[in-house]
């Protein structure tokens, strides 16, 4: 059976009311959050990013990955609490494997720790983190999870590296899944940051159209082989903007998306590789994900916080996927 999540309107695709405090908005957030594990969704996901996109705006809210989670594991009780997905950048590993260990604490052993190598200099230069090339920030990547996983089940960790050198690191509670929360990878390049999902991912996503899809899965085959991963054991994610109605529905609701207009977003486009159309258009790009392997399924909503949206979803699309 497959898997179905959906994010929370977190403010970052500018998908939060303007005209409403923070505090109103975390309240939205919030209700998503319930409302989704009341329909039936497996899991609530979260971007980790700082500054809105595709435009970065001032005086727009943007919260924060982790601290969200972890509020929101205290208002659920059994859907899994994922980022798609952390930057590695932005966190020191050891301290972010305090940060994950705690909230799977927490939220009785429901996080999936979606990380990647990070993408969107506007924040590195707005929070003055220093922005690698992409070969870096993959190499970073690598260590960071070697380190994260020693941290999450060594008493003691000590680790010497071209970028971390860890020293007696202490890292209790431990993460109550064992041996460790689900690791999701995300990223394209085939040289290097697949070679890395082939070493530690337990899951593996990347955007894109099937085409795409299927290429990048035939490369993560080929490292898997070369270093002696089952390749079957790494589960396929995929996720996609979602938008249920005709064709003169969906425009309709694009255009009321500053996220899709202001990235300059075409129907054409988007109907190839993601989730518009009728419950039964919707079914039929599931299944031709599924054909290539997918079995965890992750929807975002532009207008998540009207709720409609997921309820309309749960009532004709849900049932459908849960029996594939």
């Amino acid at each position: 059976m497959i898997k179905v999540g959906v994010f929370l309107p977190q403010g970052w695709r500018l998908d939060l009311p303007k005209d409403l405090s923070p505090i109103e908005q975390w309240k939205i957030i919030v209700n998503v959050a319930e409302k989704a594990e009341e329909l039936g969704f497996d899991s609530v996901w979260v971007f980790d990013h700082f500054h809105t996109y595709p435009k970065a705006l001032s005086g727009r809210s943007v919260f924060e990955a982790w601290t969200t989670l972890t509020a929101i594991s205290q208002v659920t009780k059994r859907v899994r609490l994922g980022t798609l997905v952390t930057c590695i950048l932005y966190r020191y590993p050891t301290v972010l494997a305090k940060i994950v260990a705690n909230l799977d604490v927490m939220s009785g052993g429901r996080v999936e720790f979606g990380v990647g190598a990070c993408w969107y200099e506007h924040e590195f230069i707005g929070y003055g983190i220093e922005f690698p090339e992409p070969p870096r920030r993959v190499r970073v990547l690598d260590e960071a999870l070697q380190i994260i996983k020693m941290m999450w089940t060594l008493d003691e960790v000590n680790f010497e590296g071209r970028y971390f050198r860890i020293r007696g690191a202490l890292n209790d509670p431990k993460p109550v899944q064992k041996p460790h929360p689900p690791i999701l990878v995300a990223g394209k390049g085939e040289k290097l940051m697949l070679r890395v999902v082939a070493k530690h991912a337990d899951k593996y996503h990347i955007w894109g159209t099937p085409e795409f899809y299927s290429r990048k899965l035939d490369v993560l085959k080929k490292h898997c082989k070369a270093i002696g991963r089952n390749y079957d054991e790494i589960i396929k994610v995929h996720d996609g903007i979602t938008i249920m109605g005709t064709e003169e529905e969906v425009k309709r609701k694009m255009k009321e998306s500053a996220y899709i207009v202001l990235s300059g977003m075409k129907y054409e486009s988007l109907k190839r590789s993601q989730y518009l159309g009728t419950p039964e258009e919707i079914v039929e790009r599931v299944k031709e994900y599924m054909r290539l392997g997918t079995t965890e399924f992750i929807f975002y909503f532009p207008d998540a916080y009207k709720i409609t949206p997921l309820e309309e979803f749960a009532d004709n699309v849900l049932p459908q996927l849960k029996k594939l």
